[in-house]
């Protein structure tokens, strides 16, 4: 999402660390940078004004131009200034009344009805039997869309009879729901093109009948400025409780993530990151401020091997490689739990902007390169797997074939998993047979 931000920082903060001491001219064009760089991102001109401005304040202190490190200081004040602009850390949801409601409410095209599902499997997850209700009766398809994506998380849904007005639907929501024991609804309500009186009136309508608990703004990221003006209508017409952020994963400038606490005035709760239901997570400000000027998301990582990644299968392939062995099915099996954390462009994303990886542009990873030699460990026998020196040029044809490559292919990935091996069986591989042997 902020590639190109994240880009122009980088040559900010790249410019101030070969500076040996700040003086307030140096201090000046760098903001001068900066303020570009977020308004080319989309940031509302407001909040770059005071976020300059702040930055400007703090540098200016005598510790910091006096400081043997003056540009790492700097870096650590803007990444101090962008985490209080994204605002607090995000909550769970404050699950009050039985049932408890949460309404959705937002533009149409933001993302809500995908939004509906994915909090209704992490509640479900945390132990809670929601009910999604379809409340959106404006636009074609939406009851048939949440119907199928409540299907796709297991999530019970209540349509709209024939004919019925959504504040029945709101009415009978609650009868159901107490009926059939769901202690949470979450109810999808209508989108517009464009704020309007009629979308406005309606909406305040519903929440005088469903009295929500959370009444959350979804807002698209990629749309910028539009995001943040609409949230700031929605905001004086209803008592929001919070924001959600949709399409983090996108490629394009963010303005809204960096706008939407400070011009709505409420705080940023969850993102989702990503089509997969699961791809839904709590919002941690100083985490984004991190990955905004190349710092990574290195606990987000870890949160996802943790939730993801196999402990049984990691502790057997810790003892092989221990043990200096390490098959073609082994290669298969790490490339399979790789996947699981999420595509490998979005995961380089939460890595630090360091070493080998500053040059490393996450939008160029070839995901289908991986799914090409996933297929080709695939097409392997067993025995072939385990013993790949037995793989003559009759057996790469037959692996080639089914696989959907060439037998160049073949020969690439062999190659390279030779490599691997002799890395493990070196001198590059010892400290990580150490580690492992005292763990």
């Amino acid at each position: 999402m902020f590639d190109s931000l994240q880009g122009k920082l980088q040559d900010v903060f790249r410019n101030l660390r070969g500076e040996g001491r700040i003086s307030e001219g140096v201090l000046d064009e760098a903001l001068r940078q900066i303020r570009l760089a977020l308004l080319e991102a989309d940031v509302h001109f407001r909040v770059v004004k005071s976020f300059v401005e702040r930055i400007r304040e703090r540098a200016l202190d005598e510790e910091v131009l006096s400081s043997l490190t003056p540009g790492q200081q700097v870096v650590k004040i803007v990444r101090d200034e962008l985490t209080a602009l994204l605002g607090e850390e995000g909550e769970e949801l404050r699950l009050e009344g039985r049932p408890a409601v949460v309404m959705l409410c937002g533009l149409q095209g933001s993302g809500k009805t995908t939004t509906a599902g994915k909090l209704g499997l992490r509640l479900a997850k945390r132990g809670r039997h929601p009910l999604l209700v379809a409340g959106d009766l404006q636009r074609a398809a939406a009851v048939e869309q949440l119907v199928q994506v409540g299907a796709a998380v297991g999530v019970p849904v209540l349509v709209p009879e024939p004919g019925e007005r959504v504040e029945a639907l709101a009415e009978r929501s609650l009868r159901v729901a107490r009926d059939r024991g769901h202690d949470t609804i979450v109810f999808d309500t209508a989108g517009r093109l464009h704020v309007d009186p009629a979308l406005m009136a309606e909406i305040q309508r519903l929440a005088a009948v469903l009295e929500p608990a959370e009444t959350l703004y979804v807002a698209d990221s990629m749309t910028g400025q539009d995001a943040v003006k609409s949230a700031a209508a929605f905001a004086e017409a209803l008592p929001l409780t919070g924001a959600i952020l949709t399409k983090l994963d996108g490629d394009m400038r963010g303005g809204a993530a960096l706008s939407i606490r400070t011009v709505a005035r409420v705080p940023i709760r969850f993102a989702g990151v990503g089509e997969k239901a699961e791809d839904f997570e709590l919002f941690h400000p100083q985490r984004m401020a991190s990955r905004i000027i190349g710092m990574g998301d290195v606990l987000t990582l870890i949160e996802r091997a943790e939730e993801q990644i196999d402990t049984g299968e990691a502790e057997r392939l810790a003892e092989r490689l221990a043990r200096q062995e390490f098959t073609l099915d082994d290669l298969r099996d790490q490339l399979r739990q790789l996947r699981r954390l999420g595509p490998l462009g979005q995961l380089l994303e939460l890595m630090p902007k360091v070493g080998p990886l500053k040059a490393m542009d996450p939008s160029m990873v070839d995901e289908k390169q991986v799914q090409r030699v996933e297929a080709i460990l695939s097409s392997m026998t067993a025995h072939e797997r385990r013993r790949p020196q037995v793989l003559d040029g009759s057996r790469k044809k037959r692996i080639a074939r089914g696989s959907g490559t060439r037998v160049q292919d073949v020969n690439q990935l062999l190659k390279q998993y030779q490599a691997m091996r002799k890395m493990i069986r070196g001198k590059q591989g010892r400290w990580l047979r150490k580690a492992l042997a005292g763990r």
